[in-house]
């Protein structure tokens, strides 16, 4: 292994994430950014509203984890739950290659739709838009076949034949857009998952089988990475980034190897070959926590889940804004646009996760619960994922971020 293939692997987990992020607070809490201050005093209003956020939502603060999962819930009922077909699928491990097809599937559609599109729900008349509307868009996907090469005797899985011949077309049809309900970065996330199929069939030792590449194949491969019935997190994260790197757009690399959600900032200089790189790999950690339930109700433990970092995405990072946390040394910025490579949205992505820590801290003392009880994943489902979307409806009619950021659908 080359210097530089090894200084690549070292950024491909969440401590490279929250190292890196953690520095850049630094920077910050020295003054030391180009585009942001600081205002640590206003973190404990962050913490009040979360906090108040999370008893609103979950009054006995009984909070599940933060994971595409809680988007499949639509009026009370978990539409994923009730498809009726996965309880036939032949046993726990069946069940768990679907979750994860449907969970990776729906993971990697889900960067953000803009404010136009919405789904419109078949059961209920409801038009509903954003996270949820893309959630249950791919969930109807799924359920009909349309990631499955034979969707009327085996419609609830995604495999690598049927992904690799997705097209525009079919997903336009699938998320129902038309004039005026148009949906951002739809090509980016058709290539996605093209680029999955083809990965999937490449890579039978990480997908499955030669004669049945899948996604959800990848649960076999965590499994068998188990120690006495366990795996961390953290280690979920590292072999998902090292595994799908290549199916992300040609972006940063180093040594060979695909870096995925990480992006240049000048002030992150060091003295070897990651100078100036920032890791966040938000679509990678959302899908790990994503996938910590499946691997659970398949029998397995799930550990150090506190490993994993806060999501880098406008959400959680509006809410530090929209609070007075973070400044914008430019108060022009908030009506430009922005390309998500810029220094201005890695600088505030990277603060973000940062952030996240400290806020995490002060939520659990005004709940007077311990980190075991409230880890962070509890906290961002509470929590500031929900507050910042307030927020942002409050402070602006149509609810987008503080920042206009100019997305391909791969990235947030």
């Amino acid at each position: 292994m080359s210097d530089d293939t090894a200084a690549a692997l070292s950024l491909l987990n969440a401590a490279a994430v929250r190292t890196r992020a953690k520095r850049m607070l630094t920077l910050g809490l020295d003054d030391k950014l180009p585009n942001f201050r600081i205002d640590l005093a206003r973190l404990d209003h962050a913490a009040d509203l979360v906090a108040a956020t999370t008893r609103k939502n979950y009054p006995t603060l009984d909070v599940p984890f933060h994971s595409r999962w809680r988007h499949f819930v639509i009026g009370g009922a978990n539409r994923a739950g009730t498809l009726a077909d996965f309880a036939l699928l032949p046993d726990r491990n069946g069940h768990a290659r679907a979750a994860f097809d449907l969970a990776i599937i729906s993971v990697l559609l889900d960067a953000g739709a803009g404010p136009q599109w919405h789904y419109r729900d078949a059961a209920t008349g409801q038009s509903i838009g954003r996270s949820e509307g893309l959630a249950l868009a791919s969930l109807d996907m799924f359920a009909r076949g349309t990631f499955s090469s034979d969707p009327n005797k085996n419609p609830l899985r995604a495999d690598a034949v049927a992904l690799a011949r997705v097209d525009t077309a079919t997903l336009a049809k699938g998320f129902q857009i038309a004039p005026g309900n148009t949906l951002v970065g739809l090509e980016g996330r058709t290539e996605l998952l093209r680029v999955l199929g083809r990965l999937a069939a490449a890579r039978p030792e990480i997908f499955g089988r030669e004669d049945d590449p899948r996604p959800g194949g990848f649960f076999d491969h965590l499994a068998a990475k188990a120690e006495n019935g366990g795996i961390s997190a953290p280690l979920i994260l590292s072999e998902m980034l090292q595994q799908f790197g290549p199916i992300w757009p040609s972006r940063l690399s180093l040594g060979g190897v695909p870096l995925g959600d990480c992006w240049r900032h000048p002030v992150m200089a060091t003295d070897d070959a990651t100078s100036e790189l920032v890791p966040l790999h938000k679509l990678s950690q959302w899908l790990a926590y994503s996938l910590i339930e499946p691997l659970q109700q398949a029998g397995l433990t799930v550990t150090d889940i506190d490993g994993l970092t806060g999501l880098a995405e406008y959400r959680n990072g509006g809410l530090f804004i929209d609070t007075g946390v973070l400044v914008p040394r430019d108060p022009a910025d908030a009506a430009r646009a922005h390309e998500v490579g810029t220094p201005l949205v890695v600088e505030w992505r990277a603060l973000t996760v940062a952030l996240l820590d400290r806020l995490a801290l002060a939520v659990r003392a005004r709940l007077n619960r311990s980190a075991a009880e409230l880890p962070l994943a509890k906290i961002l489902q509470g929590g500031t994922w929900a507050a910042g979307r307030e927020l942002a409806f409050a402070r602006r009619a149509d609810g987008t971020p503080p920042f206009k950021v100019i997305s391909d659908g791969t990235v947030f």
